[in-house]
């Protein structure tokens, strides 16, 4: 499902006030919901990497930096992740081999390329797990909402360019949570791109603690050169996929058409035949994120390329000393 309009403007017309109301409902009931759950902790550190809103921020490549960083310092780094769309309840270590999408979803593939990606709807049961398997510190990619497991760190991602959008709760508006409760229970905020929409100055006026604030961007990797000046055929299905195409066309590339689909959205062979027949009756590369090509099955995903991305920091020692309390704990 694409996000109504008015999630990212001013709302005006009917439909926003009447939806205003369950959000407020839907706030209220997230906010009894971590109230009634006390927190486990599974006796290693726990960094979560989360955002306040529906659709993508980020938060997967934050998170597979941040487990880089600390695989740098000699750790050992399990990712947790529930796993959009995927079909586990019981923990389950993804297998790159012989698991894909529909079985343990697209994110989780990603970050198993990285380390060990353990898969459920239970961040407990998931944790214990790891840590049986020898895991000395926690990812997890999504879950700030989540108040099963006690985190010692907590980075909220923020796109810079959309930031809260029109400042609303679900489904009135695009946040999970409000704002100050979001953030109060955080440590860090991430960034991401130009802060269009004065997000710093959010920050300040609805929190009354210290918050690191960290900056950084998306870039596409080095190995992206060959594309400039290239024909292109993009789709995407996520969250804001007019971000990645905007992100081809910084890189040099033509594009000539694009293609969206619904966040998440699993493609079937039909579609993918189609894009790839339309690209080369156009002369066209045909592309895509790497999310979504995580989400084909090995016969449709070689037919085209995707854009590869990773995070870079502004400040790297600013990010360093955000994870010195726990670096300075496993050491």
């Amino acid at each position: 499902m694409r996000p109504p309009d008015f999630w990212y403007n001013t709302p005006t017309g009917l439909k926003p006030q009447m939806l205003r109301p369950i959000g407020t409902l839907y706030a209220l009931a997230s906010r009894i919901r971590r109230t009634l759950q006390t927190p486990w902790h599974p006796l290693v550190p726990v960094i979560c990497v989360g955002n306040l809103t529906v659709g993508g921020t980020g938060k997967t490549p934050t998170a597979i930096a941040i487990a880089r960083l600390l695989q740098e310092n000699g750790l050992e780094v399990h990712f947790l992740s529930r796993g959009y769309g995927s079909s586990v309840r019981s923990p389950l270590q993804v297998d790159l081999v012989s698991h894909d999408a529909a079985r343990v979803g697209d994110e989780p593939l990603l970050l198993a390329d990285v380390a060990p990606t353990w898969v459920s709807s239970d961040r407990r049961a998931s944790a214990r797990q790891a840590v049986q398997a020898g895991a000395e510190i926690l990812v997890m990619d999504d879950g700030h909402q989540n108040p099963s497991l006690r985190k010692d760190l907590s980075l909220v991602v923020v796109d810079g360019e959309v930031g809260f959008g029109n400042g609303r709760v679900l489904p009135a508006g695009p946040l999970r949570e409000t704002v100050p409760d979001g953030l109060d229970r955080a440590d860090a905020v991430l960034i991401i791109g130009e802060d269009r929409c004065n997000i710093s100055q959010t920050l300040e006026a609805c929190h009354n603690k210290s918050l690191n604030v960290l900056r950084g961007t998306l870039e596409a990797d080095g190995s992206t050169e060959s594309l400039r000046g290239k024909r292109v055929l993009a789709f995407a299905g996520i969250g804001r996929p007019e971000k990645f195409y905007a992100t081809l066309r910084h890189l040099g590339c033509n594009v000539v058409e694009t293609q969206s689909f619904p966040d998440h959205h699993a493609y079937s062979v039909d579609e993918v035949d189609a894009l790839v027949q339309k690209a080369k009756t156009m002369t066209a590369q045909l592309i895509t994120t790497t999310k979504d090509k995580a989400r084909l099955g090995p016969s449709l995903a070689k037919q085209m390329r995707s854009l590869p991305v990773h995070v870079r920091w502004a400040d790297e020692p600013a990010l360093k000393a955000w994870l010195r309390p726990v670096l300075k704990y496993l050491s």
